[in-house]
């Protein structure tokens, strides 16, 4: 059963998945390439599919150093689910890029909990979100995370609520830098803002719809209950649980703020989805319902590569 084999975290479960997104890379990303595939391509596609395998591993480390769920696989498992689901979220090398600079971000964030190096976790959070926004930009909006932390860490003084501000200055600075000496510009910061586009209608692929309507479905079916333990957590932990949630909130605003609808915006759901549903994975006293949630994610992407 799958559900007893990803109950344990061991490396095994990193190199299996590590080769199930390669694999995933081969069919989506590889059909680009039917009239010949040149070193440089190569090299390219290898560097994005090691940017998502570094997601990946991000995402399992901070979850485990932050007890946000069990010594366990599943968000692993169901995060690169997720990427099999809706594969125009690999598609996209700019959002790849943006999403691991998220992730490095939130990992900054829920590590505030220990009250050490404040100051130079919230610059560094800021830091990678604004990097982050240069490659897509509405994932400018987890900087709320960063001010929700503030609050809900208790971290009080306020020299500490200026210095996200820094970290977003000091990359402005470096786009400006750079600008200069390539092209003796300041730069346009238009070519840097996205519009708001709320065309839904690219949504209407039965395959998109489907992958949607199922991740969706078990999502919230999950969220019900991780909101409903929420006040059972301990007092210390309780604060990074929210954020997890809060960082759902966001990537769902990402979703219907997207200019350009193509599915490939969803990855910025993925990490805390995945997430809120281990959490309720591991605590679900029939092992048949989890394996239910594990297999609905494991046929969709199947019936689709065959549809």
């Amino acid at each position: 059963m799958i559900t007893r084999f990803f109950r344990t975290s061991k490396p095994i479960h990193l190199v299996l998945v590590s080769f199930f997104v390669l694999g995933l890379f081969l069919v989506v990303r590889l059909g680009y390439y039917s009239k010949g595939i040149s070193g440089v391509q190569i090299l390219k596609e290898l560097t994005l599919y090691g940017i998502t395998l570094l997601s990946i591993f991000v995402l399992s480390f901070f979850v485990n150093k932050n007890n946000l769920t069990k010594q366990n696989s599943f968000k692993i498992l169901l995060f690169s689910l997720f990427l099999a689901c809706i594969p125009a979220t690999i598609q996209h090398g700019t959002i790849i890029v943006s999403n691991v600079f998220i992730l490095f971000a939130i990992r900054r964030i829920i590590s505030l909990r220990s009250n050490l190096h404040i100051k130079k976790k919230l610059f560094d959070a800021a830091f990678w979100i604004a990097l982050a926004s240069l490659f897509y930009f509405w994932s400018i909006l987890f900087l709320i995370l960063v001010f929700a932390a503030l609050i809900f860490y208790s971290i009080g003084q306020s020299n500490n609520w200026m210095i996200p501000i820094t970290g977003i200055v000091t990359v402005a600075l470096i786009v400006i830098s750079y600008n200069i000496i390539t092209e003796n510009t300041f730069g346009d910061i238009y070519n840097y803002i996205d519009s708001v586009g709320f065309d839904f209608s690219n949504y209407n692929s039965p395959k998109l719809i489907s992958s949607i309507a199922i991740i969706s479905l078990l999502g919230l079916w999950t969220l019900f209950f991780y909101t409903k333990k929420l006040q059972d957590k301990s007092r210390s932990l309780r604060p990074s649980f929210t954020l997890i949630l809060i960082a759902l909130i966001i990537g769902i605003a990402i979703v219907i703020l997207a200019p350009n609808k193509n599915g490939s915006e969803f990855v910025f759901l993925f990490a805390p989805l995945a997430i809120i549903m281990t959490n309720y994975i591991e605590s679900v006293k029939k092992v048949w319902l989890a394996e239910v949630f594990i297999w609905l994610l494991i046929i969709t992407p199947i019936l689709q590569l065959v549809s």
